[in-house]
């Protein structure tokens, strides 16, 4: 948790009066919020949001972010997002909480990208299995074809009987490619599969930062 903290004070440093901010998904951006609730309380500052999920609108709303979309305002000044890994050249794997399309929406939307994450989610080359978010009616085409890549699974949720269930009505699978060498390239080739809406490989060319906390401290890398 301290290495969350670290990266989201740093973080809300980052926010000025009036800025138009797209806002991520998880746990750390969940902690990042309640900070900036706390500072547009005691310094009475204004903050424009954009949210990537329920979750995140949610806590935007309770820690007084005034609540936009991407109709009011199509470009962002600034994004702040968590991560699941970060490899060695900022490249990313996001969608632990299912939100990766509006998340990628979100952070092309803005003329900036801060990822914030504590020190374990560091890698040298990304490993773990990426989100992908499908549209049904095509489900059994894209796993076929994602077959050919990688090993592929379902998400299924707790709570709720029955695959997840994205906030904009779709799958959600995860696909084990091992050790991605070239992320880039990759991200591309599950998104040119009709089918796929989106893919929660995050490369480096939209990521401007990342802030790496740990237990005594924060950095930008």
């Amino acid at each position: 948790m301290d290495g969350k903290l670290n990266a989201a004070r740093m973080a809300v440093e980052l926010v000025e009066d009036g800025t138009v901010l797209g806002i991520g998904s998880g746990a750390t951006v969940e902690v990042f919020l309640n900070l900036l609730g706390e500072r547009i309380r005691r310094d009475g500052i204004e903050v424009y949001g954009v949210p990537s999920s329920y979750q995140s609108h949610l806590a935007a709303v309770r820690n007084g972010v005034k609540v936009v979309d991407l109709f009011s305002y199509n470009e962002l000044d600034l994004c702040i997002d968590g991560a699941d890994q970060v490899d060695a050249k900022m490249n990313c794997i996001k969608g632990g909480g299912a939100a990766l399309t509006r998340e990628k929406i979100v952070a092309s939307a803005s003329k900036k990208v801060v990822i914030i994450v504590d020190e374990s989610k560091l890698v040298e080359k990304l490993s773990m299995p990426v989100p992908i978010e499908i549209i049904p009616f095509a489900y059994g085409y894209v796993t076929k074809e994602l077959g050919k890549l990688g090993s592929v699974s379902l998400r299924h949720g707790s709570g709720k009987v029955g695959p997840v269930i994205t906030d904009n009505g779709n799958f959600v699978v995860d696909c084990d490619f091992g050790l991605i060498n070239n992320p880039e390239d990759l991200e591309v080739k599950i998104n040119s599969i009709p089918g796929v809406v989106e893919n929660g490989i995050f490369p480096s060319r939209i990521v401007d930062s990342v802030i790496v906390g740990s237990k005594g401290s924060a950095r930008f890398i």
